[in-house]
């Protein structure tokens, strides 16, 4: 632009002059060796214009052929290059497309027609190549070379990250990221690697550090940021829960502070102010958490929040918590658990009736047996409540990459990913019931009362809390897998019908079919 504008300056400025000189004749007298010249003042500017402007061409001629050998070089160089650049160019689209022949032939031409040391990525085209011809070993060996060189570290880091992922050595995998991430921070994929091997290993601190670098950069949404960092918090603070109460509880507060809602979060700042003897601080942490989104681990410490409370005032904290979240399983049960600890055993059948309205589940199944059993001893009834349970949906759990577990944690024993547990029901015994379920199965026939009552013993309820029935009993904290057990030649006719129970919640009995034994393999 400023080219144009000079070159149309010096124009106007000739342009000009000559407009002057043709309004301003006069004439010009030259005398040199006796002669006198005598011209018009017009016919000497332009005179003097064309000497300059054909000593210019002259001197441009001049200069052109004194350099034509290095511009008729530099010019092939260029078109050299430029067939390196499209062959680059369609090797790279080839390997994008899987097309390992071309891309073999594309990286040859183009390592020919441009040096691999002023074009880096014909050594990305290599090693592309060899990934798609199958030959791992030669496309380790190009990525290694490339750490020798700042400009292509990074990307060989890269590569032999893909590398260790695919045959499955996580170490040497966590070992390139981590390389990469001291390097460069902002790299995502390093990154996430490195804090879940630093989350691994429990260096909490490191991992937040890099959460916040994450967070910084623009990488991560600040919900999100703030979620990993509860969920690193909640780790630290369980860690070091017994080691160093302090710093746990002041983790625990952060990350509730973070995620109000996270129950795990929520669970682990109550427990440490419950321990210093905070219980309203904690009770109020609890309630936020509750109504967010009920948990049964948030309800069992609210209402055992204060180990010297009696049975009834357990049971008015647990209802002060169903007032919080109205019409919610979770709000039955927890009432239902504590009425059945202080043995008002109407309000404990009527909340766990309620909940199965609500929530039909395994859980509220076996605790509405728990009351039977308590309450009127009706092995009959228990047997069948007990039948329904199997039957039921499980219960919500913490749930990751297929891997149940009754407790949270921060990564997944699987794949290690950070925050993979996911509140939830396990559907894998669902698939299994439709995948198994058979429409005319026979019924089988009823144990004797010493057999069932053995099989009631080993099936315990999940979540129900059941009054001590002699002292010393053991406890069992969850209920194992119930197995059909193996039932006894008995004839048909001396089998006993197990009784029902008409005024089952949620169950439409049909006093034309009889009720079917328990079966894992049948869909309620």
């Amino acid at each position: 632009m400023i080219r144009i504008l000079l070159f149309l300056f010096v124009v106007l400025a000739l342009a000009l002059g000559f407009s002057r000189l043709a309004d301003r004749p006069g004439e010009i007298v030259v005398t040199f060796n006796g002669y006198q010249y005598e011209v018009s003042l017009m016919v000497a500017a332009v005179a003097v214009v064309a000497v300059v402007a054909a000593t210019m061409i002259a001197w441009w001629l001049l200069k052109s052929l004194w350099n034509s050998p290095y511009t008729i070089a530099r010019h092939f160089r260029a078109r050299r290059r430029d067939r390196g650049y499209q062959a680059l160019s369609t090797g790279m689209i080839a390997a994008g497309a899987g097309d390992a022949a071309l891309a073999r032939r594309k990286s040859k031409e183009a390592a020919k027609l441009i040096s691999s040391d002023q074009e880096p990525l014909i050594h990305l085209l290599d090693a592309q190549a060899s990934l798609l011809e199958g030959d791992h070993e030669a496309a380790r060996a190009k990525f290694e070379a490339m750490l020798d060189d700042p400009e292509m570290r990074l990307l060989g880091l890269r590569g032999l990250y893909l590398e260790a992922e695919r045959l499955g050595d996580r170490n040497a995998a966590r070992h390139y990221a981590g390389r990469a991430a001291a390097a460069a921070p902002q790299l995502a994929w390093a990154a996430e690697s490195t804090i879940e091997e630093l989350a691994q290993r429990g260096e909490w601190d490191a991992a937040l550090k890099l959460v916040e670098a994450q967070k910084s950069t623009g990488q991560i949404e600040r919900e999100a940021a703030n979620r990993r960092r509860a969920v690193l918090l909640t780790a630290k603070a369980e860690a070091l829960a017994h080691t160093d109460p302090a710093a746990a509880r002041a983790a625990a507060l952060e990350a509730n502070r973070l995620a109000p809602e996270f129950a795990p979060a929520a669970i682990a700042a109550a427990k440490a102010l419950f321990a210093n003897n905070d219980v309203r601080k904690g009770s109020k942490i609890l309630e936020a958490a509750w109504r967010g989104e009920p948990h049964p681990d948030i309800a069992d410490l609210y209402v055992h929040a204060r180990p010297g409370d009696a049975a009834l005032d357990r049971l008015a904290r647990a209802r002060k918590l169903q007032d919080m979240k109205k019409n919610h399983a979770e709000s039955s049960l927890a009432v239902a658990r504590a009425a059945l600890e202080a043995k008002d055993y109407a309000l404990a059948r009527r909340e766990a009736e309620a909940a199965i309205r609500l929530d039909r589940r395994e859980g509220a199944y076996l605790l509405l047996a728990d009351i039977e059993e308590s309450e009127t001893g009706d092995e009959g009834k228990v047997r069948q409540l007990l039948a329904k349970a199997v039957r039921a949906p499980r219960d919500p759990a913490w749930v990751a990459d297929g891997v149940v577990s009754e407790r949270w944690q921060p990564l997944s024993p699987i794949t290690g990913r950070l925050d993979a547990f996911e509140w939830r029901a396990p559907v894998e015994r669902v698939g299994e019931l439709i995948e198994n379920v058979e429409e005319d199965q026979p019924v089988p026939p009823v144990l004797p009362a010493p057999k069932q009552q053995e099989v009631s013993a080993r099936v315990t309820p999940k979540r129900a809390v059941k009054p001590p029935r002699e002292a010393g009993s053991p406890q069992t904290a969850e209920a194992p897998a119930f197995t059909q057990p193996v039932l006894p030649d008995v004839p048909p006719a001396e089998a006993e019908e197990p009784p029902r129970m008409p005024d089952d919640p949620g169950v439409e009995t049909d006093e034309q079919e009889p009720e079917k034994a328990p079966s894992r393999f049948r869909l309620f």
